[in-house]
């Protein structure tokens, strides 16, 4: 089984550091940092992951240039990218997301559960595809 390749830009070493050693430990994930848009984008675009974790609020580049940066490049332009932030918090959505601009974004602090759960929705195994699928007659 390929490991989908998680792409997390944030700029907490410790939000970093433990999302990835919950997501590895799961045995279905090879996850990637960056603590600063730059190398993010760089990653972005050497690895072309299956999906890219944005944290919203960061010095010098925020998630929202980067967002950008991302969605003109031709070779990262179709990665799917949610962002997970502090900026709103859970009690304020009533749940553990929702949708900005269009785009998903979780609140912090999160639970590996929920993102594993966004993982599958944007990154699903060909057997999760299959259920998926509906015949006609």
């Amino acid at each position: 089984m390929d490991k989908k390749k998680i792409l997390l830009i944030d700029d907490e070493d410790d939000f970093c550091f433990f999302v990835k050693l919950n997501l590895e430990r799961t045995g279905k994930y090879k996850i990637f940092t960056a603590t600063d848009g730059m190398e993010g984008i760089r990653l972005a675009r050497q690895l072309k992951p299956d999906l890219i974790f944005l944290d919203i609020v960061m010095p010098k580049m925020d998630g929202g240039r980067i967002a950008e940066i991302l969605l003109e490049d031709e070779s990262t332009k179709k990665i799917p990218f949610v962002f997970v932030t502090a900026v709103i918090r859970k009690g304020d959505l009533g749940g553990h997301g929702g949708k900005a601009g269009g785009r998903d974004f979780i609140a912090k602090p999160v639970k590996p559960e929920t993102l594993i759960e966004k993982i599958e929705q944007y990154c699903p195994t060909k057997k999760e595809r299959r259920r998926s699928i509906r015949y006609f007659d």
